[in-house]
């Protein structure tokens, strides 16, 4: 049963009717993506598990039909998309440690490439640069109201697919993904669990959770390139008050995870993207009692972006 009135609006950057009004701008343009299940990872996890297959996704930046830019990633790519669907040029910020394949994929949509260091801050520092050249629209990868409506629209379908799901877990970085997700989730089920998967590496949304404020790392160290960002003053709250906890896993469970979904799920996840799986597969989470009761759980595989070669080497590694 709906019970939107349980998120006051106005508390957060987004709510359910913002990511409802950022569905209907975008469901002509996006893909419904599966929701995939597999009996022998249900086994393996002892749990009934449910693969949101976000990796199968066309990015669509939902901020751009209502540029701007900055982002490394997926968020790249979908910047880069909306603004060539709509004939506008774009300026995207990209480290230069970056994949190579997210690098093709916001050529081939025609965004316009400002490198900078690897590090938040030399990034934060090229935006502005660029911002201050061009005039162009900011539009923060995560940080961001309208930013978190597109990926809110995410529990919609998933609850649509699957309303039994009692648990949601999430990647996290800068927690606009798992903002969104949240804030629909619980309005639609307020009892639904949300719970994130961080790498050890880059565990500041972790610590974040058990110092009661956004901890920022000096450096970050992990496979998964995309969840390399910290949190902002607009995910924060959300992250706080409305995801129940965060569980933290080293690289080789993520490798492990990523290896798990090619193999049985047919479907190849990057590592940020893999590592949902991992927590749920984790030591951390199958011993843990307060999750005994989350039977049935959807996870986001929330990126596809891979470069073969890292793919081999990984699995490798994981063997």
């Amino acid at each position: 049963m709906e019970e939107e009135g349980k998120i006051t609006k106005g508390k957060y950057a987004a709510d359910i009717s913002s990511i409802r009004e950022a569905h209907d701008r975008i469901k002509s343009l996006v893909h419904k993506t599966p929701l995939l299940s597999s009996t022998s990872l249900n086994v393996l996890s002892g749990r009934q598990l449910y693969f949101k297959c976000e990796c199968l996704q066309k990015g669509i930046c939902q901020a751009l039909l209502i540029v701007f830019y900055k982002i490394s990633g997926n968020h790249a790519a979908a910047l880069a998309l909306a603004a060539k669907l709509r004939g506008i040029p774009s300026y995207i910020v990209i480290p230069k440690n970056a994949p190579t394949c997210k690098i093709e994929n916001v050529k081939r949509y025609g965004g316009q490439i400002v490198w900078s260091e690897p590090s938040v801050q030399s990034r934060e520092e090229v935006a502005n640069k660029v911002w201050q050249k061009t005039g162009a629209i900011f539009i923060h990868p995560y940080n961001d109201g309208r930013i978190l409506s597109g990926q809110g629209t995410i529990s919609l379908e998933i609850l649509e697919q699957a309303p039994h799901i009692d648990t949601l877990v999430v990647p996290i970085s800068g927690g606009g993904l798992i903002s969104g997700i949240a804030l629909a989730a619980k309005s639609i089920n307020p009892a639904i669990r949300i719970l994130a998967a961080e790498p050890k590496g880059a565990d500041d949304a972790a610590q974040s959770k058990a110092a009661g404020r956004i901890i920022r790392l000096p450096e970050t160290d992990t496979i998964a390139d995309g969840l390399r960002a910290f949190l902002g003053d607009f995910t924060w709250p959300v992250v706080r008050d409305l995801v129940e906890d965060i569980i933290t896993v080293e690289d080789s469970e993520i490798i492990k995870a990523m290896k798990l979904c090619f193999e049985i799920l047919k479907v190849v996840v990057e590592p940020s993207g893999a590592i949902g799986l991992a927590a749920v597969l984790s030591d951390t989470f199958q011993n843990n009692p307060s999750w005994k009761e989350c039977n049935n759980i959807g996870i986001v595989l929330s990126g596809g972006n891979v470069d073969l070669a890292v793919l081999w080497d990984s699995l490798k590694k994981g063997k």
